[in-house]
């Protein structure tokens, strides 16, 4: 550090006691960046307070000046050098990196390591859901389910949707405790090995209630796993490379749906009573690889900081291992200090927030945390009723029905989960480059038509050629347009659609919806094929994909590529208004690439406020709601001028980092 550079440490030091006073800031702003708009004094009080509570080694008061500096403008030190600090060659190297033009995935050894096992346990949830597709065409006599091979009984539903049932009942709701208690790395070391365990329960049951309860304590495994390995990825990650996580969870969860196709071919020529055993049970491998595998690496910086703040004796500890783990996980100890100030400040804001609200009740009374609700719980619901999971369940049943044998069936289910994981890979690109609505409006028509393609096929002859082709065609041609669609779209749309504040709790509960529907789904297909047939349950199911893509063009907004401010004013529009702006589009699509005809395509107005100068330079600083419900941002001193982008909403417009809009005219209020 130069001379002179200790006057910011000094200025700290000495401090005073109490925050000074500033302007109202906007819940959203709060948690994202709790510096954000802030004085000089303001930044002083708060590192000097971080320093005394955390009690880190006061040689390293330098180190968080610089990154709560950076914290609230990531350019501070563009000009080289502030308040006499200046950073070092192997830091600026690493700021450049995380930069639009620098290489965001020059990442630490450790964090990979992380991201792989986060991978495995994603692969581990896959694999669960579908070893049973193949096993239960074998498993029948020796359980004693009742029926045949072409007609399940309803106890075959039952062991199907057991895990799914405990899930939405008590597993999804464990996981808030069990992370709690056991952190992150211990609710995925102690959901892994339930799973692991379970799998191999399953393979030593004789009768089907024992079965039962074996795939309900499966459950307990799958609930609080898929809970808290996204959100293990999430907090340990740095925000250049964490949206792409959500969509590692779709795809690995989908390479997992895989492997139990797989195994059912692996095993299909062991001797009867046997081959079952083995494809059940082959998912309790992997999940011990995990275990073994996730206390090699650093815990959640952020659940470190939470246990820190919850201790009563010297949380000290919890600090220092909190900044340790982060200092792993990064490429500089800056980095890692400038991280650990904003999740420290972040994680105060929001405990204060949710103590002065009620934080569920204002999840249906605020209208735009009720429409970020309604859409996203249209799309978790639809997941499910598009029928993709009685595929990923019965598909060997439905191949035996159309024609095939048992081995030649498992042969067909296991085309069928590769489709499913290798057109799971461009949404990586499509899913931000298209939009999730775009995407979720293309592929719901093409849903529909193969899942009805599929019913109609059984009209054809029994066993004939033609029943067979058609119903391979049609059910891997809904994979592929499932796949990078109605896949990966709705859990990174509910982690988008609500706000802050309340998205811990959105997330919990939109995980209970997918997870009761897929219960639903599966108990219901038995009795729908004995009452309806094939042909009558598929469509069925394109039915549902049909209401699902008038749902979704009505009631579901855009959220791709959209800042936090955007998204507020997105899902302020009245539901009522978005409609008929999805009918104007429906129409313009018919007119232009039906009736080839030239027309003006239809746009909504999208009303964002952003802070600046009369110049339009953009700058960090709050939205409170206003009347209208668009916002309106008040700055330090509650008098900042403010400046307000009314455009046609576009889900692909560009924005630059501080969320203003370029190329929109500004109108100075």
């Amino acid at each position: 550090m130069r001379a002179g550079a200790t006057s910011l440490v000094e200025r700290v030091q000495n401090a005073v006691d109490s925050p000074p006073i500033d302007g109202e800031y906007s819940i959203n702003g709060l948690l994202v960046n709790p510096f954000a708009g802030k004085s000089r004094e303001e930044m002083d009080y708060m590192i000097k307070n971080f320093m005394a509570v955390t009690q880190i080694d006061s040689h390293s008061t330098d180190l968080f000046c610089k990154g709560a500096l950076l914290a609230q403008n990531s350019d501070a030190f563009k000009d080289g050098e502030l308040d006499g600090m200046s950073l070092r060659p192997e830091e600026q190297r690493a700021l450049k990196a995380e930069g639009p033009d620098g290489n965001k995935w020059d990442q630490p050894g450790i964090l990979y390591a992380l991201v792989a096992c986060c991978s495995m346990g994603a692969a581990v949830q896959g694999w669960d859901e579908t070893a049973v597709n193949q096993a239960q065409i074998y498993y029948g006599p020796s359980l004693g389910l009742g029926g045949d091979d072409l007609h399940p009984s309803f106890r075959l539903g039952l062991l199907n949707s057991a895990p799914y049932l405990c899930c939405a009942v008590l597993g999804c709701w464990l996981t808030d405790p069990m992370n709690h208690y056991l952190g992150r790395r211990g609710t995925i070391f102690v959901s892994c090995l339930i799973s692991s365990l379970s799998c191999l329960w399953q393979g030593f049951t004789n009768t089907w209630w024992h079965m039962f309860i074996a795939r309900l304590a499966l459950g307990l495994g799958i609930g609080p796993k898929s809970a808290t390995v996204p959100v293990y990825a999430a907090e340990s990650t740095p925000k250049q490379i964490r949206g792409a996580l959500v969509m590692m969870w779709q795809t690995w969860t989908a390479f997992g749906i895989m492997l139990g196709y797989i195994s059912g071919v692996v095993f299909r020529d062991v001797k009867e009573d046997l081959n079952w055993r083995l494809i059940i049970a082959s998912p309790c491998v992997l999940p011990l690889v995990v275990c073994a595998y996730v206390y090699t690496l650093p815990e959640s910086p952020r659940w470190l900081l939470a246990k820190a703040r919850r201790s009563r004796g010297d949380g000290s500890k919890y600090y220092q291992k909190s900044f340790d783990s982060l200092r792993r996980l990064r490429k500089t100890p800056l980095q890692a200090a400038r991280d650990m100030i904003l999740i420290y400040y972040s994680l105060e804001n929001e405990i204060s927030i949710k103590k002065q609200r009620n934080r569920f009740i204002e999840m249906f009374s605020v209208p735009r945390n009720r429409r970020g609700l309604q859409a996203s719980s249209l799309v978790m619901f639809l997941q499910q009723f598009c029928g993709v999971n009685v595929l990923a369940y019965y598909s060997s049943l439905v191949f035996q029905i159309a024609g095939y044998t048992k081995p030649d069936a498992a042969l067909a289910s296991m085309g069928f989960g590769i489709i499913n994981f290798v057109f799971a890979l461009p949404a990586f690109y499509t899913i931000d480059s298209f939009g999730r609505r775009n995407l979720l409006l293309c592929t719901f028509p093409l849903m529909a038509i193969f899942q009805l393609l599929t019913g109609l096929a059984f009209l054809a002859p029994d066993k004939s050629m033609g029943r067979k082709v058609l119903v391979t065609v049609g059910m891997y041609l809904f994979s592929v347009a499932y796949s990078p669609g109605e896949g990966p779209v709705p859990f990174l749309y509910s982690s988008e659609s609500m706000p802050l504040y309340v998205r811990d709790l959105g997330m919990s509960l939109f995980t209970a919806v997918t997870w009761l529907f897929n219960f639903i789904l599966s108990i219901t297909f038995p009795p729908f094929l004995e009452a309806f047939g094939l042909t009558g349950t598929f469509g069925y199911y394109a039915a549902w994909c049909v209401v699902g893509f008038f749902g979704i063009l009505l009631i579901v907004p855009e959220t791709a590529n959209q800042t936090l401010e955007e998204l507020d004013a997105r899902f302020s529009i009245p539901t009522r208004k978005h409609s008929v702006y999805g009918l104007k589009q429906l129409r313009w699509c018919f007119m232009r690439f039906v009736l080839f005809r030239k027309c003006e395509k239809p746009e909504i107005d999208v009303e964002v406020s952003i802070p600046g100068n009369s110049t339009g330079t953009g700058r960090s600083s709050s939205m409170m709601p206003s009347a209208a419900g668009h916002g309106t941002f008040i700055g330090p001193g509650g008098n900042a001028p403010t400046l307000v982008v009314r455009r046609k909403f576009n889900p692909r417009a560009n924005t630059n980092r501080h969320g203003s809009v370029e190329t929109y005219s500004l109108d100075q209020v």
